[in-house]
């Protein structure tokens, strides 16, 4: 049976699934569980993640959540991924281990509380927390040092210096990938100071195009739409001032 991969495009843990999946060449079935209908919170989704979060996969009689779970799960069961994704080497894997770990409470922590409570949340019906979203802007920030001076070592252009992509490449420049949300000039700021993680992220897009411009092109949709409402709601303030 055919590999299902229950995702949606703005989830960026589902982006780094979709991608590793193409860029290896394996077949499988997208199906979309749309997070602004609150479609994983419907029950049979719950037979697949019974977390209700995406993304998941079946393979067969085989159901597995969680991101990382998922592309280690891939990388092994199917023939003809490159070994430089989750090399077959204890110790280089350990090494890919580590850095995923670290991904779930520092990089993925800091982008979400800054990216959802900023400037996401109402597209899922919530209100924004600019609190909530300073202090994930100073975890994001730690953890763009943290890359910037120990995981992105010399000797090569991806994480823990390979010369070649790893699932753990993908799966941290998507996630900062979704800083492309947020206001124009925040996100600049944000990463002005820290060129070799601006370099390893196009780099890793390069390593993983065209694909990766594929799945991110729901992003840039978003990212269209937000753009058009900051306009909108900074004319309406200027009008609304003129008129005082």
């Amino acid at each position: 049976m055919k590999l299902k991969v229950y995702v949606d495009r703005m989830s960026q843990p589902s982006r780094a699934i979709l991608i590793f999946c193409k860029v290896n060449g394996i077949d499988f079935e997208e199906i979309n569980i749309d997070l602004t209908k609150l479609q994983h919170h419907s029950l049979e989704f719950k037979n697949v993640n019974p977390m209700k979060q995406v993304p998941a996969i079946v393979d067969g009689r085989f159901k597995l959540f969680e991101s990382h779970a998922i592309l280690k799960y891939i990388a092994c069961a199917f023939p003809g991924v490159a070994d430089h994704w989750y090399p077959s080497d204890l110790f280089k894997r350990a090494k890919i281990e580590s850095v995923l770990d670290w991904h779930h409470t520092n990089l993925r922590r800091g982008a979400v509380g800054y990216v959802f409570n900023g400037t996401l949340a109402p597209l899922v019906g919530r209100k924004l927390i600019p609190k909530v979203a300073a202090e994930g802007e100073i975890l994001l920030s730690a953890s763009l040092e943290t890359i910037e001076s120990f995981w992105l070592t010399d000797g090569g252009r991806f994480l823990l210096g390979s010369t070649q992509p790893s699932i753990a490449d993908i799966s941290l420049v998507c996630e900062l990938m979704q800083l492309e949300v947020v206001d124009d000039e925040d996100r600049i700021r944000i990463l002005k100071p820290f060129t070799k993680v601006k370099k390893w992220m196009e780099d890793t897009k390069i390593a993983t195009r065209p694909h990766f411009d594929e799945i991110h092109e729901a992003l840039f949709k978003v990212k269209g739409i937000l753009q058009k409402r900051r306009i909108s709601a900074a004319t309406l303030k200027i009008n609304s001032g003129s008129k005082l």
